[in-house]
């Protein structure tokens, strides 16, 4: 109880501190954009402002959930900050904007740096993606807050779209179809459920084949990267009334967000194959069908609501950006709710 403390005694590494922020200084730079102003290491990061009057700026912040549970337990860091920026450009995408913009936050119990290395490689991959620039973060060692290895992750970003080109439910009309694009897996949304099946019912490690996947791995089909939908649907939205971002709540919890109060959105359960990926979790959970459409995408990451006329360009700029789109169903007369009908295949 005597002797000399210091900060490392308390459990704070100032040292595994510069050395993350070395590693990432590269990383940070590889995403700068013809809007950023000063360098690395400031207390704040510096972006121009759009010179566009009229313009609105939207923000968002989210984070990805226990999937990052998944990357602790496969020691596999760098894709879910590419998701974070992906999930969070979908977001302010779903108004009409395109990002300027993006911060992180990442908040260790024990800081490693190769691990905040991994995080921000894919936060800055995800930044190139959607050309958008990470201008700041924040990098924290909680002992005490978080056990290691367990650590977590938000993100913030900030677009821009035209007052008179946001789009939204008040555009949505009687009659509008809604365009159905892809998912890449889980996303970011449904994981204490099916963290839960995989590894109490299923009795899979990460390293051990998911059933129906190929030959990948656990790992590989639960860490597979959150779409960005910005290159799919930015060609087109000016013929997009409304675009909803299927997260948590999925489809039912969702699109009912770009619906206004008088108009329902009738989802053809028929018009898509549910993926192998929910399939296995539903039968091996166990888990009502209804359920998994609460909790989970089902293989439908977005959806827009266009008007007739404006499909096959909206289906063709999908297309073009490698994006698979369908005719999910249309708008009809109702009290502003999802209906899911017809067989699911």
């Amino acid at each position: 109880m005597s002797g000399s403390l210091d900060y490392r005694s308390a459990g704070v590494d100032l040292g595994a501190a510069d050395d993350a922020k070395g590693r990432i200084k590269r990383l940070v730079e590889s995403t700068r954009t013809a809007g950023c102003v000063g360098g690395f290491g400031s207390f704040g990061g510096m972006f121009k402002a759009p010179d566009a009057p009229g313009s609105v700026l939207v923000a968002s912040a989210d984070g990805v959930g226990t999937k990052i549970k998944v990357a602790v337990e496969a020691d596999r860091h760098d894709t879910i900050g590419h998701c974070l920026v992906n999930h969070c450009v979908n977001d302010i995408l779903a108004q009409g904007a395109t990002p300027l913009f993006f911060l992180d936050y990442v908040a260790f119990g024990a800081l490693v740096p190769r691990v905040v290395e991994g995080v921000v490689a894919g936060v800055a991959a995800g930044c190139r993606e959607n050309g958008c620039a990470l201008i700041g973060g924040e990098t924290a060692e909680m002992p005490g807050l978080y056990t290691p290895p367990d650590y977590d992750l938000a993100g913030f970003i900030v677009g821009v779209v035209a007052a008179d080109a946001a789009i939204g439910a008040e555009r949505v009309r009687e009659g509008d179809v809604l365009i159905g694009y892809e998912s890449s897996g889980l996303h970011t949304n449904g994981y204490s459920l099916a963290r839960r099946i995989v590894s109490d019912r299923m009795k899979l490690r990460v390293t051990d084949p998911f059933p129906g996947e190929g030959g990948a791995t656990t790992a590989d089909v639960l860490l597979r990267v959150h779409r960005s939908y910005l290159n799919a649907i930015r060609p087109v939205l000016g013929r997009i009334h409304a675009l909803a971002h299927i997260t948590g709540g999925g489809l039912p919890g969702n699109l009912n967000r770009a619906l206004p109060e008088t108009l329902d959105a009738d989802v053809d359960l028929g018009s898509w194959e549910i993926p192998n990926l929910f399939r296995q979790l539903e039968t091996a959970g166990a888990v009502d069908r209804m359920e998994m459409f609460r909790a989970f995408n089902m293989g439908v990451g977005a959806v827009s609501i266009v008007d007739p006329s404006d499909v096959e360009a909206v289906l063709a700029a999908a297309t073009a950006a490698g994006v698979r789109a369908w005719r999910l169903g249309t708008v009809v007369p109702g009290t502003g709710t999802v209906r899911l009908t017809g067989g699911s295949r």
